[in-house]
């Protein structure tokens, strides 16, 4: 099995802060991307105060993925196509150009119309209108990212999409859901008593996770819409790691009813249980592959910590991880090629992600405390947890392992994130 750790993690550093209420983390972005397209931002025209506040989530999104080196557009103003000099553009070593207008509706709405230009090949790339409710401001500044993201990339963005994580003060646990640039805080439930291991339905419209409310390890389902809480799973013994099928259709849970920790298919109404897993040792944080078909999950029948993959219908269980030092918390990649994971050696926890094709594994942070990873829903950005400052954080790290961003909160311990999909 190849193994190659990926360098590039320091680099420039570049403090996003929160330039409106309500930002429930602030964000560090360390590296950039191996090769960083040029890009000119020119604020919009029309209402100015949302113009502005576009203009900031449009370019703090874009800067955050570390692929774009934005270029000062001071002195140059052009809202229109007929109003771009692409030579002025070019000396200023731009390649792409993002103009627009922005204008307060009658009906309460807000409406975004921009074109992306193509500053050396002088041609229009997209010009598109964006509008939602004058509340959802921000929503627009991501669409508008999102598509420029695509266009430039060939990737679809995440910038609308959204992260769940569990934040800590003292005694006080509260699951939270917030935008991926963790504005929109969304406390979905806030008590004394541990929240653990939150996952997304595939629709993005519930959230499950373990919560000791009553003493021990239960499984809830609740609506991010309405709200209603659905108690999954309540079992003698524990009740943890849920995950979700791709279909919505089934949960993988982990029971300890029978004995040891071992892996269990459940409908999302509590019914139609199933055992899946039938060994001795722990079996634990099953994930499913984006097709259904196999689970991810993590053992210690080998005698230590390691991932296996099986059959959804049952069936041979295969080792995926092997040498020194402990592997767990299996992710698989969107693409379902490959898997994220926490590797443990030497006391140091590290993100690394690996091939099913090659076997080869690729190291991407510098270690330190770093669990639970989960991707982004276009496979290209890693969310975990880790450490700094003596604090619990968020953080991401580029599926190449050049860029790596801090997200701390206000206040308290991050702990437990993971991405929603895209909606």
């Amino acid at each position: 099995m190849a193994l190659r750790v990926l360098q590039g993690m320091m680099g420039i550093l570049l403090l996003v802060q929160a330039s409106m209420a309500h930002a429930a983390l602030s964000i560090e972005i360390i590296g950039a991307g191996e090769h960083q397209i040029p890009i000119a931002i020119v604020p919009f025209g029309g209402d100015g105060i949302l113009a502005q506040s576009i203009h900031e989530v449009v370019l703090g999104d874009l800067q955050r993925s570390g692929l774009f080196r934005p270029v000062d557009p001071a002195g140059k103003s052009p809202h229109e196509s007929n109003e771009v000099s692409y030579a002025d553009w070019q000396v200023r070593g731009a390649e792409a150009l993002v103009i627009g207008t922005v204008t307060a509706q009658t009906n309460g709405r807000i409406e975004a119309r921009f074109r992306l230009l193509d500053v050396v090949k002088q041609t229009e790339l997209i010009g598109q209108a964006v509008s939602a409710s004058n509340d959802q401001m921000r929503a627009i500044g991501h669409r508008i990212a999102d598509l420029i993201y695509e266009k430039l990339t060939g990737d679809k963005g995440v910038f609308s999409t959204r992260i769940a994580y569990v934040n800590r003060q003292g005694k006080n646990f509260r699951l939270i859901v917030a935008d991926s640039d963790g504005y929109n805080e969304q406390i979905v439930l806030a008590q004394n008593e541990p929240i653990m291991s939150p996952a997304w339905s595939p629709d993005g419209s519930h959230l499950v996770y373990v919560s000791f409310e009553n003493g021990h390890a239960a499984i809830y389902v609740q609506s991010l819409y309405t709200n209603q809480r659905t108690l999954l799973a309540d079992f003698r013994g524990s009740n943890s790691a849920p995950a979700w099928s791709p279909d919505g259709k089934q949960l993988a849970v982990v029971l300890t009813r029978d004995g040891s920790s071992q892996i269990y298919l459940i409908r999302p109404d509590g019914s139609g249980i199933r055992r899946l897993t039938f060994s001795g040792a722990i079996d634990t944080e099953p994930n499913f592959s984006p097709d259904g078909q196999t689970l991810l999950f993590t053992s210690d029948r080998g005698g230590s910590a390691q991932i296996y993959r099986m059959p959804v219908d049952g069936g041979l269980e295969q080792r995926m991880t092997f040498g020194e030092g402990n592997n767990f918390s299996p992710r698989f990649s969107p693409d379902g090629k490959g898997f994220v994971y926490t590797h443990r050696v030497n006391g140091k926890f590290y993100i690394a992600t690996q091939d099913f094709q090659s076997g080869q594994v690729e190291i991407l942070t510098a270690g330190g405390w770093e669990k639970k990873p989960s991707f982004a829903p276009n496979g290209k950005l890693i969310l975990f947890a880790s450490e700094a400052r003596g604090r619990g954080i968020l953080a991401t790290v580029s599926s190449d392992g050049r860029v790596q961003q801090h997200m701390f909160t206000q206040s308290g311990d991050a702990r437990e994130p993971v991405w929603g999909p895209h909606l």
